[in-house]
């Protein structure tokens, strides 16, 4: 295993000190750990990604397949039902 030593602000090591206390973490070592496997698997990206074609996230999913209910055909009756 390779050991690396970093300088981090007083607040990230607040941050991992209060996460460890709190038992969200066994200890710092596996806290800093989770963090810098996050952090490299958000950078993880596809070739695909990587020549600007995203294959877009689930916000933009969501909308797209959200449908207008004044374009909907049918009945136009503005009544409301009981």
């Amino acid at each position: 295993m390779t050991k690396i030593e970093v300088d981090l602000p007083d607040r990230i090591d607040s941050e991992i000190s209060r996460l460890t206390e709190q038992g969200e973490f066994l200890n710092r070592k596996e806290a800093i750990e989770d963090f810098l496997t996050r952090g490299i698997q958000a950078y993880d990206v596809d070739e695909e990604t990587r020549d600007g074609e995203a294959d877009g996230d689930l916000f933009t999913n969501a909308v797209d397949e959200q449908q207008d209910p004044a374009a909907l055909d049918g009945d136009s009756n503005d009544e409301p039902t009981f």
